[in-house]
């Protein structure tokens, strides 16, 4: 699950970079702090993954991105996109860490006997 998410996260840091960017053209600076401390926060929610309070920074920063497309449009489209596969890494990274944790209770079952 922190594998997937720590994935989406960094593509997120990376997208915001270049919002950033294009927000420089036509914003104020304001706007371009906001989208930094946006990109700063990525990054510390990568690093807090280990912690519950990781995740929820996460999750709430998938709406600061949405909101961030108040200053660059398609930030609407990608927070929603992103959005999508924050809630696939976790759904999926569940079902994989219970399918990993049966698997090491009952070893049989992963050799096939």
């Amino acid at each position: 699950m922190k594998v997937l998410a720590t994935a989406v996260l960094s593509m997120e840091v990376l997208v915001m970079g270049f919002a950033v960017l294009l927000a420089s053209k036509d914003h104020s600076g304001t706007a371009l702090v906001i989208g930094g401390i946006i990109a700063l926060f990525l990054i510390l929610s990568i690093g807090m993954l280990r912690m519950r309070v990781g995740w929820v920074l996460g999750s709430l920063l998938q709406l600061a991105i949405i909101a961030y497309g108040f200053v660059v449009t398609t930030a609407f489209i990608l927070g929603v996109i992103f959005t999508g596969l924050w809630i696939c890494a976790i759904v999926v990274g569940r079902k994989g860490e219970a399918t990993r944790a049966r698997l090491l209770a009952n070893p049989r079952e992963a050799k096939g006997a």
